[in-house]
């Protein structure tokens, strides 16, 4: 088995762990961020280089060899990466101030399709194979169309902040863009490949806790300190329905004090994550969407209002608490600033390397 092909085989298996601290296997992953047709060509060019392949993944294969034999082959891959860092960027012709204006259009966050399927899968399976007749279907079409632009709207708002937060990171001197777009990396931070992952503090996590420190879930305490102060609500409801009119309720009559308590412990729950990042890392990994599994380094971008935690979605337009978070992060970054991480999924072990930025709203 070649070198190329070793490397090949730990990128295919998910085992990114083994490119860490390996000179061969950074140039092998930096080598696939200049592998697109154009990409291979005008590196090749720049750098006065010469290859016989004609093939896309023979020239790969033969780029990778080059360079390896080289002694300032990694330093070509390096020069050329930070020259392009921003190009991406700069191609598409955003205007960045108009699009920061712009994100805070939007109002609402709502999918009106879902988070795990596509927009047609989603109406297919809600309208078009449930609904037999034509006439109901033209009743609902309002209804539909309404669906259609809340899963546009709120798929457009997410692209975009996650485009400006990704660019905040790739104007770091020290970070190289993976120009080539490569699966499972967004860029180096120094030697470091990395998946950039933005999201908020996961519900799933924050209810366990809440299980854990209240001795029930949110919905069954919250019931029997409303029982307490004379407000019932109806067990036929869902459990979201019934924490919305609990709430709502008991707030109506005063008791702030109740939900003040709550909140309380919410914030205490992410100042111990906070603590102990690698616990929440861990469960990040194992959690994940089976569809979009991956055992790369992921860097978390994690965005939370305490106050309001359903509003967290606003913090990703937030760029003023974002931006300063990512380039002290950058800058003080080392060595030791990932964390090893063990974790199992599928019933499968890994290892990635990995850590937390908070961006926290009090």
């Amino acid at each position: 088995m070649s070198n190329f092909e070793k490397w090949d085989k730990e990128f295919r298996v998910q085992n990114l762990y083994a490119f860490n601290h390996n000179e061969n296997g950074l140039l092998w992953l930096k080598v696939r961020a200049v592998c697109r047709g154009k990409q291979i060509k005008r590196f090749v060019t720049e750098n006065h280089l010469e290859l016989q392949s004609t093939k896309l993944f023979d020239q790969n294969v033969e780029l990778f060899q080059l360079l390896k034999s080289l002694p300032d082959g990694m330093k070509m891959l390096d020069q050329y990466l930070h020259d392009r860092n921003n190009e991406w960027y700069k191609q598409m012709g955003v205007d960045e101030t108009q699009l920061k204006n712009d994100l805070y259009k939007v109002r609402n966050y709502a999918w009106g399709g879902d988070q795990e399927n596509s927009l047609d899968q989603y109406l297919v399976r809600r309208y078009v194979k449930v609904i037999s007749k034509y006439d109901e279907l033209t009743a609902r079409k309002d209804e539909i169309a309404g669906n259609a632009w809340n899963f546009v709207q709120t798929s457009w708002y997410n692209n975009w902040t996650s485009f400006l937060i990704e660019s905040i990171f790739k104007k770091h001197k020290r970070v190289l863009s993976a120009v080539g777009e490569i699966k499972s990396v967004d860029f180096f931070i120094d030697n470091f490949p990395i998946d950039l992952k933005v999201t908020y503090f996961p519900n799933e996590y924050m209810d366990n806790k809440l299980k854990e420190k209240l001795g029930h879930s949110e919905t069954t305490w919250l019931k029997q300190q409303a029982k307490t102060i004379g407000i019932e609500v109806d067990k036929t409801l869902s459990d979201s329905q019934k924490l919305y009119i609990l709430k709502e309720k008991i707030n109506e009559v005063g008791h702030t004090d109740i939900l003040d308590y709550l909140k309380d412990v919410r914030k205490e729950i992410i100042a111990e994550a906070q603590q102990d990042k690698e616990q929440l890392i861990k469960w990040l990994y194992e959690n994940q969407s089976p569809r979009l599994f991956g055992a790369e380094n992921r860097l978390f971008v994690i965005l939370v209002d305490t106050n309001e935690m359903a509003d967290s979605w606003k913090m990703k337009r937030a760029f003023t608490l974002i931006e300063p978070k990512v380039n002290d992060y950058l800058d003080s970054f080392d060595n030791n600033t990932l964390k090893p991480i063990n974790f199992t999924f599928n019933k499968n072990n890994y290892k990635s390397l990995s850590d937390i930025i908070f961006v926290i709203k009090d």
